[in-house]
């Protein structure tokens, strides 16, 4: 019997282990678990950041809500006056206005993006921040608009430097003896992939420095991450030292089940086998719906990456060009308007069994014998 998700924040909070790290794919609901959880840990009334701040927090989270606290001015009429906008919130007050991490945030942000001449500039009352490529030189460029992974990993610096600064603070076991006060009543920290457009170098370098963060935790703080990253959960399974991990896992009557996974997921729950598994299972019942051509494509790529293929598409069957912009990127890539969420005919559920027997084949997969 499955669980909701609120029930599955509660097995975590009762479990009790000061690193809890969860894999599972886009889509499953690992955002809306991370939000489960906090209303779990502090009820709205008692964590309303209006009102409360930082002091009463028990939980930190970072998660697509934290992202979404960063957007870009583009200045459409003069296209000059780039500016990434941060709406009012407790986090980044904390961050640069009580606690000045300023050069903390920019120093973070030029090691995880190698290059130190791409610098943040802050307005006075860090609302917003601008973006330079300062070379020492009459070329340096100023109001450029980094790229999608470039803010990502700015906008995981402030998150960052706020959680060196938790864990340094929580370290010190005596509260009169700590540099401030407002952290005392923190309990969890919850990162929810944190990994968006990062590359594998930047991926790796993250969850190298966030597992080296919480190996220096010494207080009762505990952490739960969650990813759909194979490499971002093997890296933090391993450099944690983990002997056990979990997976989140969706139900079709729409409750969620959280197994235990012994080994990293080359050992525990490969990903390819566990997409092959899936898809498999969905041919064989005639259960195939619009999400199993994005799992398809998914291990299309997986595969054709592993084997060396420029693109996924090289491992179609004749007709390349068909499969691809007809079928794959069609059920990949289409916007979710209500006449466009429906079941998928008889031939279109041929095609994904066609095209997952075609790459299981060719491929060359193991198959179990028949």
């Amino acid at each position: 019997m499955g669980k909701t998700l609120d029930e599955i924040a509660r097995q975590l909070k009762d479990c009790g282990k000061k690193v809890q790290l969860i894999y599972a794919f886009n889509g499953t609901g690992k955002t809306r678990l991370s939000r489960a959880f906090k209303n779990l840990v502090a009820p709205k009334n008692e964590s309303d950041e209006e009102e409360t701040g930082l002091a009463s927090k028990k939980i930190l989270y970072y998660n697509a809500f934290t992202e979404d606290l960063f957007y870009w001015d583009n200045d459409l009429d003069n296209d000059t006056n780039l500016k990434l906008k941060i709406h009012p919130n407790v986090f980044t007050d904390w961050v640069f206005v009580e606690q000045g991490q300023e050069r903390n945030v920019i120093s973070n942000f030029q090691a995880y993006v190698n290059n130190e001449a791409l610098t943040p500039k802050f307005n006075e009352d860090f609302s917003e921040v601008t973006f330079s490529l300062k070379r020492g030189n009459d070329q340096d460029v100023e109001n450029i608009k980094i790229s999608k992974g470039e803010e990502s990993n700015f906008v995981w610096s402030v998150f960052y430097s706020l959680l060196e600064q938790v864990v340094e603070v929580l370290n010190i076991p005596e509260e009169s003896d700590r540099e401030t006060d407002k952290l005392n009543q923190l309990e969890y920290i919850f990162i929810d992939d944190p990994v968006t457009s990062l590359d594998d170098n930047h991926l790796i370098q993250m969850a190298v420095n966030l597992a080296g963060i919480i190996r220096k935790n010494e207080s009762d703080l505990k952490f739960i991450i969650t990813t759909h990253s194979p490499v971002f959960y093997n890296v933090l399974y391993n450099e944690l030292n983990k002997k056990a991990g979990y997976m989140l896992e969706k139900n079709e009557d729409g409750t969620y089940d959280l197994n235990e996974s012994k080994g990293d997921s080359n050992k525990s729950f490969s990903y390819h086998h566990h997409l092959i598994w899936i898809i498999k299972q969905a041919i064989e019942e005639n259960k195939i719906e619009k999400y199993h051509f994005i799992l398809l494509r998914n291990l299309y790529e997986k595969a054709a990456n592993f084997l060396g293929y420029k693109n996924w598409s090289d491992l179609l069957p004749d007709d390349k060009e068909v499969y691809a912009s007809r079928i794959m990127n069609f059920y990949s890539h289409r916007t979710l308007l209500n006449d466009e969420v429906r079941e998928p005919t008889e031939p279109e559920k041929q095609t994904v069994k066609l095209l997952f027997n075609y790459l299981i084949d060719n491929a060359k997969f193991w198959k179990e014998p028949e």
